[in-house]
């Protein structure tokens, strides 16, 4: 019996018919796996990495960009205390 990593659904698969590198997609959740392992078989799930690493690098860039106007506004209070 092959699981859903995500949901711990049943996937309707006969075991001893899965190929390694076979992709197989889970009826409740929808998340696409691919076998990695026969006799046990073994899925992982696949995700999209890409648009995730995207993501979070556009939130750091912001971050980034916020952190840098903090800084100069910073060393502009700095300059106007030491101007006093």
């Amino acid at each position: 019996m092959i699981r859903c990593p995500d949901c711990a659904a049943e996937l309707d698969v006969d075991e001893d018919e899965v190929e390694e590198g076979e992709i197989l997609s889970c009826p409740e959740c929808e998340a696409e796996m691919e076998v990695t392992q026969t006799h046990p078989v073994h899925v992982n799930v696949i995700s999209d990495d890409e648009d995730i690493e995207e993501d979070e690098e556009g939130e750091e860039d912001v971050h980034e960009a916020d952190d840098e106007e903090d800084d100069d506004d910073l060393e502009e209070e700095d300059e106007e205390e030491d101007e006093e």
